[in-house]
């Protein structure tokens, strides 16, 4: 069987990965456009922190328990690391009793989900103890089981091990030609492919895609502007912050600080590092770890996150022949891997085994009754309705 992936992010290429070990041809097709979410986001793996609905915490929590298993295929695959860690995680704050309200809810979640970890109390110079360059004032409800992934490194195991299995990939836009009877063929790169299958797995760009076949599916670009730091300490055992705000901060080995994130709705594919945006994430960045004042800021990133108006993804068959996997917003690094499965198996024609109705292909108001207000991604903090988180 054959299935065209257009995609190569981290939707995409996780289903490549998970169709080639089923055994399907698989030919992976990505323009490699500026701005793309993957290699953007934070990589933040916390859904017991965010603001989930009930129809969706299953999903996450599943993504989240499957990471451990991904990474260890990936290691024997490739022969290298996929970057994925657990490193702990803290809800900071001044504030005694919202720390609370936060431990008691964060407890209660942790109940039913065990990967969430240990929950404990810090004091402000416990929480400074963890991450030094924290406000003295800060105190934490710390969790153990947060974990981080760097989104270009994981997308780049998972296409390096598709390969591997035989994939092709092809750099180039892809246009879309429906089949009588058949899936959309596919012209790409100066050829024309046919397949049985079509996931479309393009990100902020799926829409457009889409359209090429009469098919409408809500999803828009998000900017978010995302900073870097370089200090001089060693940072890869540093746990993840997320503050009351949307912004958050967590470390990666090599003396690197990253923060983010700006949530730039309307901003289109504008793929500009801008002045507002840069203040916004230093001046988050700083009120909560003035300690990284001194810091070099090494790069900041821009993507587009794929963001749908009821911050459900999408993902299921479309139309015959025609599969989704989009609109991950801020979560994609925290659900694509565990949902590439799922939509491999789709693809196939198989049983999912997950129930996936709530984020099925429908019209906006169907999904409006049955999906969430809003979710808060893949590291938004617990029970805060300020937006969702890059992921």
């Amino acid at each position: 069987m054959r299935v065209i992936v257009i995609g190569s992010g981290i939707a995409g290429a996780a289903t490549a990965y998970h169709l080639v070990r089923r055994g399907a041809e698989v030919v992976v097709v990505d323009a490699g456009l500026a701005g793309a979410a993957t290699g953007a986001g934070a990589g933040i793996v916390s859904p017991w922190t965010s603001h989930w609905e009930d129809a969706l915490f299953p999903l996450a929590s599943a993504a989240a328990a499957y990471y451990p298993e991904l990474a260890g295929q990936l290691a024997e695959e490739t022969g290298e690391a996929s970057s994925y860690e657990v490193v702990g995680g803290m809800l900071v704050s001044e504030d005694e009793s919202e720390l609370g309200e936060r431990e008691r809810r964060l407890t209660e979640r942790a109940a039913i989900a065990p990967g969430a970890g240990k929950i404990r109390r810090l004091d402000p110079v416990q929480a400074r103890e963890l991450f030094p360059p924290l406000a003295p004032e800060l105190g934490a409800v710390h969790l153990s089981g947060a974990a981080r992934v760097d989104g270009r490194q994981v997308r780049q195991a998972l296409l390096t091990a598709s390969r591997r299995r035989g994939a092709r990939l092809v750099a180039s836009h892809a246009r879309l030609s429906p089949r009588p009877g058949k899936a959309s063929r596919v012209l790409a790169g100066g050829e024309v492919f046919d397949a049985d299958v079509v996931v479309a797995a393009a990100g902020a760009w799926t829409a457009d895609l889409v359209a090429q076949l009469g098919i409408r599916v809500p999803v828009t670009p998000q900017r978010g502007q995302i900073s870097h730091f370089d200090v001089p300490a060693k940072t890869s055992a540093w746990p993840v912050v997320l503050p009351r705000t949307s912004h958050y901060l967590l470390a990666f080995p090599g003396s690197r600080v990253v923060a983010g994130a700006t949530r730039e709705s309307g901003a289109g594919f504008d793929h500009r590092v801008t002045a507002a945006g840069q203040r916004e994430v230093l001046e988050h960045a700083l009120a909560v770890a003035p300690g990284l004042a001194d810091a070099t800021l090494a790069e900041t990133r821009v993507g587009f996150r794929p963001g749908t108006p009821d911050g459900v993804p999408v993902l299921g068959r479309a139309a015959d022949g025609l599969v989704l996997a989009t609109g991950f917003g801020a979560a994609g690094l925290t659900l694509a891997p565990f949902a590439g499965k799922l939509v491999a198996a789709l693809a196939l024609g198989e049983d999912a085994g997950f129930d996936l109705a709530v984020c099925a292909p429908a019209p906006r108001g169907a999904r409006g009754r049955r999906g969430a207000r809003d979710r808060r991604g893949g590291e938004g903090e617990l029970a805060r309705a300020a937006g969702p988180r890059p992921g």
